[in-house]
């Protein structure tokens, strides 16, 4: 057998690695964030408008004990990647897991009463291409490091079961490209880069916060585990997937909703 087969296996534990998580100002990518730092890693958090909860977010994350930088980046935009990719090698110097949670919010706010085609053009650009183009811009940081690196994106569960309305054509689509190009893109990178999915479910974000209580009510109902997740049973996946405790996965998938889909 080999060493690997020999050795303990690895417990999870990000003590000691460098983290990258874009969209980290609130929500889900808040609470990955926090939850790298608590778990032992310098974490750096990206944020395209909310210069406030950026800010808040990293004095948590400091207060763990952790390393923290903020930056400010459009993750749409090829010379919002490149500054990043600067600002990651001063601050950081490597990236062991990039994690990919930025996305468009058109749910709530002013999102929420754009056209249709509005809709699909503001998903495309930050959900799909600015998952795809910050991939490549983790990728071509670790292609460069001894220990290779993990890549995080983030789909959707119903992506593979399907959900009626115009709101949820527009997700699968969008988000069912992420999870087939991230998919393409472990094939691409492996052995050295793993790239795996988080496809959360019903999660209490703004969306959940704000909707009616009889369609909360309703939507708990369906779900075998009785409740919405929360941001943190999120970030409890994204840190197992970032650690060496998964270290023999890649191209997968790893679904957040409860049993709601299965």
């Amino acid at each position: 057998m080999s060493q690997d087969n020999d050795a303990p296996p690895p417990t999870i534990t990000l003590q000691g690695k460098h983290v990258v998580v874009t969209g980290g100002s609130s929500g889900i990518g808040r609470a990955i964030t926090l939850a790298a730092a608590r778990a032992g890693a310098d974490v750096l958090l990206t944020y395209r408008a909310n210069a406030t909860g950026a800010a808040f977010t990293a004095r948590e994350a400091e207060a763990t004990g952790a390393k923290a930088f903020v930056a400010q980046v459009d993750i749409s935009s090829q010379a919002d990647l490149a500054t990043l990719l600067g600002t990651i090698r001063k601050s950081l110097g490597r990236v062991d897991a990039w994690i990919n949670n930025a996305g468009a919010d058109v749910l709530t706010g002013h999102g929420a009463s754009l056209p249709r085609d509005e809709k699909l053009e503001l998903l495309l650009r930050v959900d799909l291409i600015g998952t795809m183009m910050a991939s490549w811009a983790a990728a071509d940081l670790m292609r460069d490091q001894p220990t290779g690196g993990v890549i995080i994106n983030m789909s959707w569960d119903r992506v593979l079961q399907g959900m009626g309305g115009e709101n949820p054509e527009l997700f699968a689509a969008i988000k069912g490209g992420v999870l087939s190009y991230s998919r393409a893109l472990a094939r691409s990178l492996a052995p050295a880069i793993r790239v795996n999915i988080l496809g959360p479910g019903w999660i209490e974000t703004a969306f959940g916060q704000e909707a009616p209580v009889s369609f909360r009510d309703a939507v708990t109902r369906q779900i075998p585990l009785g409740r919405w997740g929360t941001p943190d049973d999120v970030a409890s996946a994204a840190i197992y997937l970032a650690s060496d405790a998964a270290r023999y996965m890649t191209g997968q998938m790893i679904m957040i909703n409860g049993g709601d889909v299965m």
